[in-house]
């Protein structure tokens, strides 16, 4: 039996909890006018917010935690905290301090909150990149095409702070897993790579009981097999454990009203800010260009593969083959002012409606005409996951070089690919991001746009 060192302070989560609380209460003291409740605000807010804070996982940052996650827990904990501050004024109505100073106050708060957070991330990550130190002894078990990818990602990335010992082929004459666990004793190993393609259940068994019982950390490799390269999820029904195939982030209540919040208020800024005015200018140039409708609306597929109409602007004279045929390069069904609303995207916009309905989101897989739907459903592996989520005006398969018309299959698989991944990692970072990423692709000019 070893015991594990304590190599990793197990110091900095407390203390950056500490640090926080600190600048939360004394930021209160100046900025807030409350002597009489002062001790009663910080036993509150103290409470809330460690409660809040383990339940969203706001100090659940690793070495290997992206930039976006970081920012995307940073909000959620500022909309959370914001309530619970203006909850705590609500009640005792008779604090003298104005709304404005509440409001300072809490922006105050994550800004300091937010340079502590982001302070300690890149100290930790330069001092493991030039100092060599907050290192973890790592080893891989097992020699393909993937363990030789992680081994290369470790060496490439010096800021995660992994340093790989050796690498074991069990394959190569004399090799053994005796011989590796021992070596693992020897070394003061931290954590153990293994690769699940090189071993049957036994052995996989043994590896598992000797990181168990020697206090190391064990990461497994997927194979190649399906099941293994989805995010799953691990959970118990009473004593029985459970792999969830997917998790979609959206099902959660609190993301589902920062989503839909986010939704509404962006389709207000459009619809009242840009489309009050622009629908009567467009209206008057469609009439002028060509005959017929302002608006084209046509059938898609959204949420749980309901149907629904959606709005454009036309930009194609009428004919029969709309609801049949995609647009292609040099359609001759598009007109003169159609080319430049597509080309811009401004035939899009009044996708904004839907958005304000509820039909659709700002962000998502972009919607199929119900007859391409039906077609790509039977022909395309895990089409229907993008029907989980609302479809959006803009996506991530969009805005990474695959909108527009479908040439090939690789142009859909590709699409669906982007797709899932954007239900399995949605943030509100990655949904602004993305919205930023089409208002530069929409000004610049996008080739697939026509």
């Amino acid at each position: 039996m070893a015991y594990r060192k304590g190599r990793y302070s197990g110091y900095i989560r407390p203390a950056i909890y500490l640090i926080d609380l600190f600048i939360i209460l004394v930021l209160a003291k100046v900025y807030l006018i409350m002597d009489a409740h002062l001790l009663l605000f910080a036993v509150f807010t103290a409470f809330t917010w460690i409660v809040t804070a383990i339940k969203s996982g706001f100090y659940e940052v690793y070495r290997y935690t992206k930039l976006t996650k970081i920012f995307s827990l940073i909000s959620i904990q500022l909309v959370l905290f914001t309530l619970i501050t203006f909850s705590f004024f609500g009640f005792f109505q008779d604090i003298n301090s104005p709304p404005s100073k509440v409001i300072s106050y809490v922006l105050y708060v994550f800004l300091g909150i937010t340079i502590v957070k982001l302070g300690v991330f890149y100290l930790l990550k330069e001092y493991r990149t030039v100092l060599g130190g907050n290192f973890r002894r790592v080893i891989i078990l097992g020699a393909n095409s993937k363990t030789q990818q992680l081994e290369s990602f470790f060496k490439s990335n010096k800021s995660y702070g992994y340093q790989v010992i050796k690498k074991f082929d069990l394959k190569e004459s004399g090799a053994s897993l005796e011989s590796c666990f021992g070596f693992i004793s020897e070394n003061n190993i931290d954590e153990i790579y293994c690769s699940i393609a090189e071993f049957d259940n036994e052995q996989i068994r043994e590896i598992s009981e000797f990181t168990d019982n020697n206090l190391k950390i064990l990461k497994f490799i997927p194979d190649n097999k399906e099941i293994f390269t989805k995010k799953l999820k691990y959970q118990y029904l009473g004593i029985t454990p459970i792999l969830s195939l997917r998790t979609i982030p959206i099902d959660t209540p609190i993301n589902q009203f920062i989503k839909r919040s986010f939704d509404i208020i962006m389709s207000i800024i459009v619809l009242v800010g840009l489309l009050s005015w622009l629908t009567p200018l467009m209206a008057i140039l469609i009439k002028l260009d060509s005959k017929g409708p302002v608006f084209f609306k046509q059938k898609r597929n959204g949420l749980d593969y309901k149907e629904f109409y959606c709005y454009k602007f036309r930009s194609m004279q009428p004919n029969n083959r709309a609801h049949l045929h995609q647009v292609s390069r040099n359609d001759e069904r598009i007109t003169r002012l159609g080319r430049i609303i597509r080309h811009t995207s401004i035939d899009e916009l009044p996708q904004f409606i839907n958005v304000l309905k509820g039909d659709m989101s700002v962000v998502g897989p972009r919607p199929h005409m119900v007859s391409h739907t039906h077609m790509y459903a039977e022909r395309i592996d895990k089409f229907m996951v993008r029907h989980f989520i609302k479809p959006g005006i803009t996506g991530l398969a969009q805005v990474s070089g695959y909108r527009g018309e479908v040439e090939t299959d690789h142009d859909i698989i590709n699409r669906v690919k982007f797709d899932i991944f954007y239900v399995e990692n949605w943030s509100l970072l990655l949904d602004i991001k993305i919205v930023i990423q089409t208002v530069v692709k929409a000004l610049s000019g996008d080739e697939k746009a026509y």
